[in-house]
Formats: structure tokens, C-alpha cells, sequence
């Protein structure tokens, strides 16, 4: 896949090259995007946008560091989802990581975590911004040991029931893919500036229904996959019960206890 690369980072002119390598991206000069090295993280930036700011992964600071510290801990609907609770920390796959902030939460909460991303840019972002957390001296020691991060293809993974050689049998398998926005929806048009370059970018998951059954082969638990109020059940599968927010839904898919 080509991006065009850019490095602002004089005292590590080489880092984005051998970044971009391992995720299979190159260089082309005439791209609309662009993944810069700032010295400090790597961004996504659309070009003819530059108003939409960047895109980067930040587990330190920003909102997700708020929702870490101020989001309703064990309680909050993501939590029972997935079936983290007082007594109970289960292993978690997120099969469509995406920018890691679910997975984030789940790590935060005390649940060991791993990653699966398809798309090279996105990879890299994540890949970024996990190391970044690696090194922060609040979070660094946990999400060293509980956050992992596989490029790789979610449905391909868990089809084979496993990622880089490794089995996989994980408590519950997450998915949150990417659903097509909805034109004809109120506030279609105010879509987040962050989510309009990453849309952009991935687009929509049109083969999202084909993780179901292969998810629902590999967790040992329950499948959880997070929705649009006003989408269909992933596979037109209907769930074991869902828990609805304002304006997406979990729909759990219950194999077994969580005890």
C-alpha cells in the first residue's frame, strides 16, 4: 500500500521509512494522505483537509486518558458487555482493533487484551501509540503487560484460530467494525473531523459479517459486537441480548458462563 511519508523528526530521520517497511507501506509522493513523524508520535493527515487536524493513537492523555479516570470504571455498559466485573477479568481479542481505545478500556480494567488490525495505516498508528504508552510512567507497566497488537487480518485470524503461530482462546472476542454512516441519519453531516479522515481512509467493513461465525468458533465465553442503534445484527444473527446506549448497542452473544 503507498502513503506519502513525511518526517518532521530531525533527530530520527530514518524512524518513519523503517516504520512504514514493517507495515508494507511506501512512499508516493502525490498521495492526498500522509503519515508524518512529528519527533514525538506518528500522525495521519489529509492533505486537501488540513483543517480536520490528525489522526494519532494517545493512551497517555486526552479523552481517552479521561475516560480511564472519570468513565464509570467496571460499571460503565462496555464493561458488563464483555463481562468485566468485581469477580471477573476475562482475556480479550479485539479482532478490528482500529485506533485501540475499547481496548484500552478493557486493559485499564484489569483484562489482558489482544489486538488484531488489518489496515497498514492503521497498524501503524496503533503501533505507535502503543510503544508511546509502553514508556509513560502512569499506565506504561500495565499496558506493557496486558495490551498486545497482531497486523494482521481479524476474519483471517480467526479463522485459523490463531495469530503469528500463536493459538488462539481468548475468554470473549470483540468487534467494532466499521459500519457505512448513515446519510439519512440526524447529524449525519457533524461526523466527527477525526472520523472523517479515518473513514476515509478504511472505509466501511462490507465483509463484517463474515468475523461472526468464526468469532463465535474461537471465544471460549462470548462474542460481543458493537453496533449502531440502527444497524442489523452482524449476520442478521439475532444476539442473546444486547445493551443499548444513546447512540450504539452491544450485542453479546453468550457461549458460557462467566464464572
Amino acid at each position: 500500500m503507498r502513503i506519502k511519508l513525511i518526517s518532521e523528526a530531525t533527530e530520527r530521520p530514518d524512524h518513519l521509512t523503517t516504520l512504514a517497511k514493517q507495515f508494507g507501506l511506501e512512499h508516493q509522493d502525490n498521495h492526498p494522505f500522509a503519515l508524518v513523524d512529528t519527533g514525538e508520535r506518528i500522525e495521519l493527515r489529509k492533505l486537501d483537509e488540513p483543517k480536520l487536524g490528525a489522526v494519532y493513537v494517545d493512551f497517555a492523555s486526552g479523552s481517552v486518558a479521561h475516560r480511564r479516570k472519570f468513565g464509570g470504571g467496571k460499571g460503565q455498559d462496555i464493561a458488563k458487555a464483555v463481562g468485566i466485573s468485581k469477580g471477573g477479568l476475562p482475556s480479550i481479542l479485539d479482532a478490528t482493533a482500529g485506533l485501540g481505545r475499547d481496548s484500552f478500556i478493557f486493559a485499564s480494567l484489569g483484562s489482558h487484551v489482544h489486538m488484531i488490525e488489518r489496515n497498514p495505516m492503521v497498524a501503524m498508528l496503533l503501533s505507535d501509540g502503543l510503544e508511546r504508552a509502553k514508556q509513560d510512567r502512569e499506565i506504561g507497566a500495565w499496558v506493557t503487560e496486558r495490551m498486545s497488537l497482531s497486523f494482521s487480518a481479524g476474519q483471517l485470524a480467526l479463522e485459523s484460530s490463531s495469530v503469528e503461530g500463536s493459538p488462539l482462546k481468548p475468554d470473549v472476542v470483540y468487534l467494532d467494525p466499521m459500519y457505512p454512516h448513515a446519510e439519512n441519519k440526524k447529524n449525519s453531516a457533524l461526523v466527527k473531523k477525526e472520523m472523517r479522515v479515518f473513514q476515509s481512509v478504511v472505509g466501511a467493513d462490507n465483509d463484517a459479517d463474515a468475523l461472526l461465525q468464526p468469532a463465535l468458533t474461537v471465544a471460549q465465553k462470548r462474542v460481543v459486537v458493537k453496533r449502531p442503534n440502527y444497524a442489523p445484527w452482524l449476520a442478521d444473527k439475532k444476539p442473546s441480548m444486547s445493551i443499548k446506549m444513546k447512540k450504539n448497542r452491544f450485542d453479546v452473544y453468550v457461549l458460557a458462563s462467566m464464572t
